[in-house]
């Protein structure tokens, strides 16, 4: 399946206006109630799978030569995208939205974040400040996008990324490549220098206690992330001494890189595309931030284990409570409640990813309405 076609989006586009109530009112009332002991019974599902999988890979050796190498690859896929929806879960958690008890949610989200290499209390302080300030360009925390001039493009053409019968003068190799680095750097540097970050804290630390990403009130709580990935480094040496190094890296880091490569992705679509805008102060609100959310569906299965965090993100960007055994329905009336203002796209994955990562380069340096632009030239001959 290829790239969507987009319609001019900038053509007489005006913000939404709905408030929180009357989007809230279109939602059944028991899609908010929130079931510690269902919540809990994914987290067992999940657990499940890892150790299912872990023992059939414990056997692969077993295999003839030439069936071991897909074997790993296969388990290393099946194993990231399972280790992702636990990353989910710990997520709600981060939320609020695993459990009515705020300590269950969060000492559970500590230990599974914790057990994935991510430092639970840090994350979720910053990933907090992302949901207050969606697609805000001054505020917003992740994947904030560069202006043509941070860019060095001045003098070059903006294209509209949703323009996509264009040449561009890089070859796909080249956006492969640099795509290829996003996804699988993307997140331990989001996590070291806050890379994909507002200008105020690129170059801060998640692991900092002291960095400019917290309050002094959230000194201990930043220590406590740092803790839980200290105990887990420790885990993973200890098996690295009682077995090898690349065992562990076979069980362990290759399904850690490909939750690295899932979390990018996800976020990155989520809020990545031709179709919807950032806004400057002065016409930015929660909502219109909210609504610059897409709902992409992977397919049955992977909608499935990464707990519909990529189908449903409208809601749960409206209502970050609400946890995700709810957000299905949920998004059904919201869905008719919005028209035009909710966004969907069931492109394939990849396609999506390789499509947008090409054509959403930069906004313009000024405006209070901002759609991605690109340099290159559209084949009809018009310029903009």
């Amino acid at each position: 399946m290829g790239a969507k076609k987009i319609v001019n989006p900038e053509k007489d586009f005006v913000p939404p206006s709905f408030t929180i109530k009357e989007l809230r009112d279109c939602v059944p009332k028991h899609c908010f109630q929130r079931d510690t002991l269902r919540s809990f019974s994914y987290v067992a599902y999940d657990l499940c799978g890892v150790a299912f999988l872990a023992l059939c890979a414990n056997h692969i050796n077993m295999l003839p030569p030439l069936l071991r190498v897909p074997a790993w690859v296969f388990y290393w896929i099946a194993q990231g995208v399972v280790c992702t929806g636990i990353w989910v879960i710990a997520h709600e958690c981060g939320h609020g939205g695993f459990s009515a008890n705020k300590t269950i949610n969060n000492v559970t989200g500590w230990v599974l974040h914790s057990a994935l290499m991510v430092p639970y209390y840090s994350w979720r302080h910053t990933h907090s400040q992302h949901h207050k300030n969606t697609n805000n360009m001054n505020r917003d925390e992740v994947f904030v996008p560069r202006t043509k001039s941070y860019r060095g493009m001045q003098g070059k053409p903006s294209t509209p990324a949703w323009e996509t019968e264009s040449v561009f003068e890089d070859s796909p190799l080249y956006h492969l490549g640099k795509l290829i680095g996003q996804s699988v750097l993307g997140w331990p540097l989001y996590l070291y220098q806050n890379s994909s970050g507002p200008k105020y804290s690129r170059g801060a630390s998640h692991f900092n206690p002291q960095s400019v990403l917290f309050r002094p009130d959230q000194f201990w709580q930043i220590v406590m992330s740092d803790i839980g990935l200290l105990l887990t480094a420790s885990v993973l040496a200890y098996a690295t001494w009682c077995f090898s190094a690349a065992t562990v890296f076979f069980y362990y880091g290759m399904p850690y890189l490909m939750v690295n490569f899932w979390l990018v992705t996800i976020t990155y679509l989520q809020h990545t595309d031709a179709a919807v805008p950032h806004y400057a102060d002065d016409q930015w609100d929660f909502i219109r931030g909210a609504l610059c959310t897409i709902d992409r569906d992977y397919g049955w299965i992977l909608n499935t284990c990464l707990h519909h965090i990529q189908d449903t993100h409208v809601a749960h960007h409206l209502f970050s409570q609400m946890p995700h055994y709810h957000a299905v329905e949920a998004t059904k009336h919201i869905k008719k409640k919005l028209g035009k203002y909710y966004h969907y796209d069931d492109t394939n994955v990849l396609v999506s990813l390789y499509h947008n990562y090409k054509h959403c380069h930069f906004v313009e340096d000024t405006g209070s309405i901002l759609f991605y632009r690109n340099t290159s030239v559209p084949k009809s001959g018009v310029t903009y």
